[in-house]
């Protein structure tokens, strides 16, 4: 395990420990709890920029557009139901 020293505002420091606080977890692992979430938007990010490289944009719009409408035949059922 590695240890890591960084330098941030004393009041952005503050903060931290008021969440961490709230969370009922240490600073330590409310740090390493973000790192996780960085680490993993990045991987989904590069995955999706790779498979995106490779894809065809056409196909691409058609699956949005029809997502699209799915959504909106979802929305207009709840509001019917309302």
């Amino acid at each position: 395990m590695a240890t890591l020293t960084i330098r941030m505002a004393d009041d952005t420091h503050a903060r931290l420990k008021q969440l961490a606080r709230a969370r009922k977890v240490s600073v330590n692992k409310l740090m390493e709890e973000f790192s996780t979430i960085a680490l993993t938007d990045f991987d989904a990010e590069t995955r999706f920029r790779a498979r995106a490289a490779r894809g065809d944009r056409k196909r691409g719009l058609e699956l949005l557009d029809k997502l699209d409408q799915a959504v909106g035949r979802q929305a207009r059922e709840r509001a019917r139901r309302s």
